[in-house]
């Protein structure tokens, strides 16, 4: 997928985005935001969208790396990836989610489900659970999202 350098907005009606078992390792969005990539506003918002089985390898945010950018996720659900820091999602900017579910990623360092770098995380009526080695991870002095 291109990087998220603009608004992008996706209203999936239950739509699935899935990287196929064989096909070679890559993170499924990664969006760009100005205090990472100088001109870039990287903003994206997705409902009832399902993103799994992204693979960052050594990098991070395996299904969404928010890389200075804003993400918002209503009735979404981010699974079955990997990384090094944010299996399901890296964090360095703005991230809300709402009746959304992290689940079942895994990070090989840490923040399995959500690594907050920098920026706010806010959680409404969202879980995340059942990723590994923890569902939330940050480096001090940012706190994890849960």
């Amino acid at each position: 997928m291109p990087n998220i350098t603009t608004p992008i907005s996706m209203a999936g009606l239950a739509t699935q985005i899935t990287r196929a078992p064989g096909a070679p390792a890559f993170r499924i969005f990664e969006v760009d935001g100005p205090s990472q990539v100088p001109g870039a506003n990287g903003q994206l918002s997705m409902a009832a969208v399902t993103v799994s089985g992204g693979d960052a390898g050594l990098g991070v945010g395996g299904g969404i790396a928010n890389l200075g950018g804003s993400v918002a996720l209503t009735g979404s659900t981010i699974r079955d990836s990997k990384a090094s820091y944010g299996g399901g999602i890296y964090t360095d900017g703005t991230l809300m989610l709402t009746g959304s579910s992290v689940t079942a990623n895994t990070a090989s360092v840490n923040g399995g489900g959500i690594f907050t770098n920098a920026g706010g995380v806010v959680l409404i009526g969202s879980g995340v659970v059942g990723n590994t080695p923890n569902n939330c991870g940050a480096l001090p002095p940012v706190s994890p999202a849960c």
